[in-house]
């Protein structure tokens, strides 16, 4: 049996504030005709299918979309909710949609209930672990006195292998959301701490063939059984140059035989540009970058006047940008510290200074001084 392993899709998620459900319909569209040429059996994508508890109707009509696709090559779809999604909400009609081979697992209490299918040497029971919140999952789970994610997924996965262990010889792939030891995070996970206490390890998976992990967005193999297929688009500019890709996991009779990597496309890259205004707008080194995905870093000594309008005559993309000229000259000593027994007008032109990276010019502390001193009256006059 051939299994597709994507997770963390995030329908509906924006980039600084730009839109990408026309990138990811593209990315997770074209997840059909990799299933189709490398005659996928099931795709799994192991949670954070939308990017908020509450998608938009656009969202929603991109899955709908994909899914669409995906069941149109004859694949099962099996997928779980992650800690972005809402659990109750992903799972409505659950139970019509696995008759048309959408298999939807978001129910706790029944997460020891596999999705059971055939090839020609047995069964294989795939488990879909929703994304368990401790404190709702201790009593979903009975076991109240559990804290903590490493209590509830043991739970979790002990209810499993007992399944598993009344359906001897079958083969068997648990899909999971969560944070594993030896996994590297990336800048666009939501933190799911809870108490300080996230991390869960390893062998709380034990006993089964294969673990579809999802939650970290950067790929990576914990061990030949146990990996994350990261996202499928970067969603941070820390992101910004990785190959996202998904798992192509093949099982035999004796259980894992084969995993390999698909790469996936990069519809609009991300390049983050660092140097001066002027030099980012006319080096032809960045002629590439004017349709990718931009994250500009300033290094002007001096704050440009609308740096972001002139940056997007050149890159159209630009989303971001940050100013680092001014952190070059770090002051010393506490706040408090360096304004001590200074004037109100010293204070404003020491904020001015630090902000812009040059002092304030005496036509600008005029006028500061002008509207303090309205201050003041306004203040003397209640």
């Amino acid at each position: 049996m051939r299994l597709l392993h994507t997770s963390d899709w995030h329908i509906g998620r924006t980039l600084h504030g730009t839109d990408l459900l026309a990138e990811q319909e593209q990315v997770l569209g074209g997840l059909a005709a990799v299933v189709a040429q490398e005659r996928v059996d099931v795709v799994v994508v192991a949670g954070d299918v939308y990017d908020r508890a509450v998608p938009s109707a656009d969202a929603t009509a991109v899955l709908d979309r994909v899914v669409g696709r995906l069941l149109a090559t004859g694949a099962r779809v099996v997928l779980t909710p992650g800690n972005h999604d809402s659990a109750r909400r992903l799972g409505t009609f659950s139970g019509l949609l696995s008759a048309a081979g959408l298999h939807v697992r978001a129910a706790t209490p029944r997460l020891d209930e596999p999705v059971l299918l055939a090839d020609e040497h047995g069964d294989v029971a795939v488990y879909g672990i929703p994304y368990l919140e401790p404190e709702v999952a201790r009593h979903e789970l009975g076991i109240p006195g559990a804290r903590g994610h490493e209590a509830v997924l043991r739970e979790a996965m002990d209810r499993v292998r007992a399944d598993l262990f009344l359906r001897p010889g079958v083969r068997s792939v648990v899909l999971a959301h969560a944070f594993v030891g030896g996994g590297v995070a990336s800048e666009s996970e939501r933190d799911i701490c809870v108490g300080g206490v996230d991390l869960v390890p390893a062998s709380v998976f034990d006993g089964v063939d294969y673990v579809a992990l999802g939650h970290l967005h950067r790929p990576q193999t914990l061990s030949p059984r146990m990996r994350y297929s990261g996202s499928p688009l970067a969603y941070s500019f820390g992101e910004a140059g990785q190959q996202k890709q998904a798992w192509l996991v093949e099982l035999d009779a004796a259980g894992l035989a084969e995993v390999r990597p698909v790469e996936l496309p990069t519809p609009r890259p991300l390049t983050v540009l660092t140097g001066p205004l002027e030099e980012l707008l006319a080096d032809p080194a960045h002629t590439e970058a004017e349709q990718h995905f931009v994250s500009a870093r300033l290094t002007d000594p001096a704050r440009p006047a609308d740096p972001m309008r002139r940056l997007q005559t050149r890159f159209p993309h630009c989303v971001h940008l940050d100013w680092t000229g001014a952190g070059s000259a770090q002051e010393q000593g506490s706040y408090q510290e360096r304004m001590r027994g200074r004037s109100a007008l010293d204070v404003a032109g020491e904020f001015v200074s630090h902000v812009r990276g040059v002092p304030a010019t005496p036509a600008e502390r005029a006028l500061l001084a002008r509207a303090l001193g309205a201050a003041d009256r306004e203040e003397a006059a209640r």
